[in-house]
């Protein structure tokens, strides 16, 4: 005997109870998408002994429409309902800024109630770590300009709390972005709760000045999981060229982990993931360097 589709309480099989479902019966929530493109800058300096200088950059627009008209936001906008997050993500990001296959890894979700003016809007942020001197940066669709803006991050102040077996830990954490034309800042609240084995933790934005929504909540957290990554995958890699320095790579670890390196203990712990080439640098002023390039096979055991 066949077997029997199942039905439920009211006696519809799946195929019945579908073709009745009222998609109207819930409120929906729009579906936006964010990207964080962060990249590596390097500033000439007017010494051609002295290394460049180099700075993390976080690639902003300026937007054109309503809500926060004029005001500068991370790339992004709306999901459409045939295509999935990531498609949109890819879509909005070449709209917008003329950037386009690159890799994404997808950050975090988004979904205070109010966290757009406009209605119940939920955000999927990604983060991508990219060469700039790869890209092409344009402004476009409902972007007024786009813009590369060096990043600061400074930890401001840690207050800690314990009581009995619960501990409560705040931090309070200050973030510039800056470039020649303009500058955004603002200070996030960390609340780090733990009572017993659960552990919470809540952002709150305790200044604003010059970011969109709740834009400057994304950066820091996505700051926060770029250095967590640096210490255990090759992320890192994405900012650099195909070939590169020992010293370029210590340099942009410096950068995105906020603190200096002891070179020897920075080489042996990286030593499996770069493979050294047979070409050196040829720099005027400088001693020539060998050049490494990324080791693909670096974790596969």
């Amino acid at each position: 005997m066949p077997n029997q589709p199942l039905t439920d309480a009211s006696g519809l099989t799946e195929e019945q109870f579908l073709q009745n479902y009222q998609a109207g019966s819930y409120e929906r929530p729009s579906v936006t998408v964010d990207m964080l493109i962060f990249t590596v800058m390097e500033q000439e300096q007017d010494n051609y002994r002295k290394l460049a200088e180099k700075s993390l950059q976080l690639l902003l627009i300026q937007r054109g429409e309503h809500p926060f008209l004029g005001q500068w936001a991370l790339p992004g906008g709306f999901v459409g309902i045939n295509e999935s997050v990531e498609e949109a993500a890819r879509r909005e990001l070449y709209s917008e800024t003329n950037i386009d296959n690159i890799y994404m890894e997808q950050l975090y979700t988004w979904g205070d109630v109010k966290r757009d003016p406009r209605m119940r809007v939920i955000s999927c942020s990604y983060m991508a770590l990219v060469d700039r001197k790869s890209l092409t940066v344009q402004a476009g669709d409902d972007a007024a300009d786009a813009a590369w803006f060096e990043v600061s991050y400074r930890v401001m102040e840690t207050r800690r709390e314990v009581v009995e077996q619960d501990i409560r830990q705040e931090t309070l954490v200050e973030i510039v972005l800056e470039n020649e034309q303009n500058k955004l800042s603002g200070v996030v609240k960390l609340t780090e709760t733990v009572q017993g084995h659960v552990r919470r933790m809540e952002r709150e934005i305790v200044r604003s000045s010059g970011f969109s929504f709740d834009h400057l909540l994304m950066v820091q957290y996505a700051i926060e999981r770029l250095r967590g990554k640096a210490e255990y995958t090759d992320i890192i890699f994405n900012l650099m060229p195909p070939r590169f320095t020992l010293s370029e790579l210590q340099r942009v670890y410096e950068i995105i982990l906020g603190k200096e390196l002891l070179a020897a203990a920075f080489r042996r712990k990286i030593a499996e993931r770069v493979i050294e080439t047979d070409e050196s640098t040829r720099d005027a002023g400088h001693r020539p360097s060998k050049l490494y390039r990324y080791n693909p096979e670096w974790n596969l055991f």
